[in-house]
Formats: structure tokens, sequence, C-alpha cells
């Protein structure tokens, strides 16, 4: 199964040219461990790795910052290792889902993901501030984001096209919905470009 890279055609994450997918501060470790943990019993590294296996391994994730999360939900009683007289930070060491962790994860399947206010978007913030400054150096900006969008869109394509939608589902799924962002932010980024011909031409 191939895998796309952590970041676009540049390894620089604040270059103009590179485009970054990497896990947001949105994104709910503590529920995404609770669901796992639904399942059955599991350590930290159980933990890290069925999470990197169920989403097709795009969003890394520290395993500091998985017994870090296990102490927290332990703390607000929403899991609890299967061992209490165990060390609870060791690695065999398991955890288990409580009731009241049961009832906070379907909370969080049952309600819409939180779009307001929106997620800090570093394109549209680079973009408002060179408009802000002068929209002549705008033009370049808008191209090589779009050239850099285009490149990636045919790279996943090309995952995409050598993936099996029947074995590898996640994988799938997760190029799916990173084709349809970009293919946004290129619509995105030909509107702005739209936009500010108009205003020059009044």
């Amino acid at each position: 199964m191939g895998r796309i890279a952590p970041l676009g055609p540049a390894a620089d994450p604040v270059g103009n040219t590179g485009y970054a997918y990497r896990a947001t501060p949105a994104m709910s470790v503590r529920h995404s461990l609770l669901a796992l943990l639904a399942e059955e019993p599991r350590h930290g590294y159980g933990l890290k790795a069925q999470f990197e296996r169920s989403t097709a391994g795009t969003w890394p994730l520290n395993v500091g910052q998985v017994y870090t999360t296990l102490a927290r939900l332990e703390r607000d009683g929403l899991a609890e290792p299967t061992d209490p007289d165990g060390d609870a930070s060791g690695a065999r060491q398991s955890w288990r889902i409580t009731d009241l962790g049961r009832e906070a994860l379907g909370r969080w399947f049952e309600e819409p993901v939180a779009l307001d206010p929106p997620a800090r978007d570093e394109l549209a913030i680079k973009v408002l501030l060179a408009i802000a400054a002068d929209a002549e150096s705008v033009g370049p900006i808008l191209v090589r984001q779009r050239a850099a969008a285009l490149e990636r869109m045919a790279e996943l394509t090309r995952h995409k096209a050598k993936a099996d939608p029947m074995r590898e589902l996640p994988w799938v799924l997760v190029l799916d919905a990173l084709l349809l962002k970009l293919e946004a932010e290129v619509r995105w980024l030909d509107l702005v470009a739209a936009r500010l011909a108009a205003r020059g031409q009044r």
C-alpha cells in the first residue's frame, strides 16, 4: 500500500510551493483512543498502531501523546487501567473504556464536527495578508500554490489508481478526502484571482 508524504512537493512547511498534510490541533486524539478502547482493551503502543492502521497511516500518532491522553482519560473517569496495581505508564499496561467513556464516545459520534470558528488556514491567511500589503504581490503566490496543488493532486490520483477499495478502504477514503480538498483549494485560488482582476478593472 502506498503512502503520501507528510509534506507535498517541498519539504518546507511554510514555503510557497509546499503543501502540508498533518494532524491539526482540532483532531480529537482523546475520542479516537476511546473509539479504539471500545473495541477491546489495549496498551499504549497497541493504540498507536491501531490508530495508524485505521487511518491508513495518514496522521502518525506520537506514543508520548497516547500515554498523556490516557492519563487524562483516567483522570476524567473515561478509561481505566486493566491492572490498577500495575504501572499505569508502563508499556505492558492495558487500558479499557468505562461506562462514562462509552457515553462520551457516543456523544462524539452523534454530534457534527464543529465548523465554527473555522480552523486556521495558513494559505488563506497568507493570501489575505499579501492582499493587505500589496495586491500586486498576490499573483505569484496564487500561481505557485495552484501549481503545487495540481502536482499533489496528480500524485494522489496515482496512489488512488493503484489502491484496492475492497482491501484498502481507509486509504482510499483518505485519498478521496485529500483530493476533494485540493480541488476546492484550486477553485478558491481561481476565484481569488478572478476577484482581484475584477477589482483591478474597476
